[in-house]
């Protein structure tokens, strides 16, 4: 299959590097065209760590001929430019594609339905809980993939495209996915918000001034707790919205291969054996500046819509908010867009099984 995948950053190009080694063709566009120049200019990508190998993915020089050339398009970019990504594909996108976001951010689904269904048109769109690779990107060819997880959650937007969309991610990347059957548990299944919330807090001064310190040896044992204590405020609001969602010691051990144990010791197994990876070296980090407005501002709204407050996550917001003197509650673009603070819990409930479905 062709895939056009918009971003040009570590998880876009460990993720063409996989496609590639499955057999498919992956094609970049970066729409500033800096981080695919070298690679437009004839130079291979270089992968090392969990995936190995020399790659030639090709690049588009515009959303339009990425996508109009395309039989999947795979959004791998930052929360903060999902918006940015839904408005330059969707005047080009054909019923006959299929749209996977990697990973899912802020109901992000629902505001590309919405504009897909003004122009009359359905098209699958497939929200991943997670990223199925992680890693460094080392310079504009060269890309340190940490780990291929063995396991994504997943659901497609309308539901009734779930079979569709579960065979398509299979066909692309194997039998690692798992279809959770709603938006709503994709939205409570990415983990990136709360874990990274936890580990930038309390090794924020080795981002600001720029350390090279391992994540996975930094999860203390206290910062395991705090970790365990943001999970649990997650799971809370999942079981109360009836949804049955991967807990914190399930991912690290299927993402990372690592024991069943606490946070911290998981993690000290997974620096032990070379793949805790590398924390943020800036302050500057999408540990911040994406999963705080995209992640943790969601969790909060949903948990006070279930009855649930999580009032770990919403401290987070308002710490990271006083840190960086700047609101993270007014950063997310995608629920401003939705109106979100304006629908009903059911509301939202319904738009997550069944997307716009031309209602618009």
């Amino acid at each position: 299959m062709r895939v056009g995948i918009v971003g040009a950053g570590s998880i876009a190009f460990a993720t063409a590097c996989l496609l590639e080694q499955m057999g498919h063709e992956a094609v970049l566009w970066s729409p500033s065209g800096e981080r695919t120049a070298a690679l437009a200019q004839g130079e291979p990508l270089t992968a090392t760590g969990a995936i190995q190998g020399i790659f030639h993915p090709k690049v588009a020089a515009s959303a339009r001929a990425l996508t109009e050339s395309a039989d999947v398009v795979f959004i791998a970019l930052p929360g903060y430019g999902h918006k940015f990504a839904f408005d330059a594909i969707a005047p080009f996108l054909a019923a006959k594609q299929t749209v996977v976001i990697s990973s899912h951010a802020s109901f992000g689904a629902l505001y590309l339905g919405r504009a897909l269904a003004r122009r009359g048109l359905m098209v699958p769109i497939v929200a991943w809980g997670t990223t199925v690779v992680t890693g460094r990107q080392r310079s504009p060819t060269e890309v340190n993939v940490n780990t291929v997880r063995k396991m994504v959650d997943l659901s497609t937007v309308p539901v009734a495209q779930s079979a569709h969309g579960l065979a398509v991610c299979r066909k692309l990347f194997g039998d690692r996915f798992v279809d959770r059957g709603s938006l709503m548990a994709i939205a409570l299944s990415n983990l990136n918000p709360q874990n990274h919330m936890g580990i930038a807090l309390c090794n924020l001064t080795r981002m600001e001034r720029g350390e090279t310190w391992s994540q996975g040896q930094n999860v203390t044992p206290k910062v395991g707790s705090l970790l365990e204590a943001l999970d649990a405020e997650r799971l809370a609001i999942a079981r109360a919205l009836g949804h049955d969602v991967r807990t914190i010691f399930q991912h690290f051990h299927l993402s990372f291969h690592v024991p069943m144990s606490s946070v911290s010791q998981m993690n000290q197994e997974m620096h032990a054996a070379g793949n805790g990876g590398t924390g943020p070296a800036t302050a500057e980090s999408r540990y911040v500046l994406e999963d705080v407005p995209f992640g943790l501002v969601m969790t909060v709204k949903l948990g006070r819509l279930a009855g649930k407050p999580a009032e770990l996550h919403e401290a987070g917001v308002r710490i990271f908010s006083a840190l960086y003197g700047r609101d993270f509650f007014a950063e997310n673009d995608l629920l401003a867009a939705l109106d979100l603070d304006s629908m009903s819990l059911a509301d939202i409930v319904a738009l997550s099984r069944d997307g716009y479905c031309l209602q618009e």
